[in-house]
């Protein structure tokens, strides 16, 4: 419980300096993008293949196999679930909420909070979980928007996404048991170490854009609900009658519990499909995952 409410209360700081920083306009919005694709392109990367590299249990590639078919099964009923859940709603909002319900920000947001409950070994298996997440983002995801679907630029996509190239790097050593010269892998360490601070402040920088009054939304509500409590609630009492390993119940379950993606208002901007409405989603499901994520750590752990 100590280290858990430590966790959260840098979670929280962490929040509130990328908050304060963008108020004060001592970071631009342009600024904030050009973090956001270092996190993305460089720190992120370098932190997932520093988590395959550190000592993990002898049966960590069987977890990463357990977790890799949870995932999948979730991503699968996921689209199922959007579909029937949000059947009567309009067109445009029936795509968002579709694409929020299949997309969240387990990938930004997720990935740190699972190193720091469950450790390196937490992140190794975030990691793999996000991969049929980030797959199903780029096919049935963009599908959702533009009523078709590029199966060689989805595989593209994939296959060059830097966070999936440093899991292939990462599973390849964890394998082999290669050793990395320490002048490659001290910096690669010292850069992955800055993934918990970025990601936070990122966070915080855009929840400073937000204008609390327009944030409600009784549709918003009920997604929110389901995104943060109902659908990890799920997952956990499915995995309860499985055998599963506890590591990869807690990261599962807890990398289920994550708000929209950003990527939500983006696409619903780009294809001109209500998207205020998806800012929405985006702002009040991830306020809310604040108490959300406190509330499943301490579940969890």
């Amino acid at each position: 419980m100590s280290r858990m409410l430590v966790l959260q209360a840098t979670i929280f700081i962490l929040m509130a300096l990328g908050f304060f920083f963008k108020k004060k306009k001592i970071i631009s919005r342009e600024g904030q993008k050009n973090i956001t694709d270092l996190v993305i392109y460089l720190i992120l990367p370098c932190n997932i293949i520093t988590s395959f590299l550190s000592e993990l249990p002898g049966d960590a590639m069987a977890a990463a196999l357990q977790i890799l078919l949870i995932s999948l099964v979730i991503q699968i009923i996921a689209v199922i679930y959007g579909k029937v859940l949000f059947a009567r709603e309009g067109e445009d909002r029936k795509k968002c909420l579709r694409y929020g319900i299949i997309c969240s920000n387990a990938g930004f947001l997720g990935s740190p909070v699972a190193e720091g409950i469950f450790g390196a070994g937490g992140l190794m298996l975030a990691s793999v979980f996000l991969i049929p997440v980030r797959t199903m983002m780029w096919s049935e995801g963009i599908a959702i928007f533009t009523k078709e679907t590029d199966i060689r630029a989805t595989v593209k996509k994939v296959a060059t996404h830097p966070c999936i190239i440093a899991c292939v790097i990462g599973m390849l050593l964890m394998l082999t048991g290669a050793q990395v010269p320490a002048v490659i892998l001290t910096p690669v360490q010292t850069i992955g170490r800055c993934n918990l601070a970025m990601s936070m402040m990122v966070i915080g920088m855009i929840l400073a854009e937000i204008d609390p009054r327009t944030l409600w939304d009784p549709v918003v509500g009920i997604y929110t609900l389901h995104r943060l409590i109902i659908i990890p609630a799920l997952v956990m009492l499915v995995l309860h009658f499985l055998p599963v390993d506890p590591t990869v119940k807690g990261v599962s379950i807890l990398l289920t519990a994550m708000p929209a993606g950003s990527t939500t208002s983006m696409l619903a901007a780009k294809y001109d499909v209500d998207p205020q409405f998806a800012t929405k989603m985006v702002v009040f499901s991830t306020l809310l995952s604040i108490p959300a994520i406190l509330i499943w750590s301490i579940i969890l752990v």
